[in-house]
């Protein structure tokens, strides 16, 4: 299985450099649209009970 997948690999190169470089494309667009906080919420959570 490993050896058709080395072999598939090596004989379509152009193949596999497209690919891992619309990955890298796919994954570099991904991570510019994460929501990241410069300064996390870290106030207290406030739980009211009514009994």
């Amino acid at each position: 299985m490993l050896e058709a997948l080395l072999r598939f690999a090596i004989a379509r190169r152009g193949v596999v450099m497209t690919l891992m470089l619309a990955l890298t494309a796919l994954g570099i667009y991904n991570y510019q649209r994460l929501p990241i906080d410069a300064v996390p919420d870290i106030t207290n959570v406030q739980v009211q009970v009514n009994t």
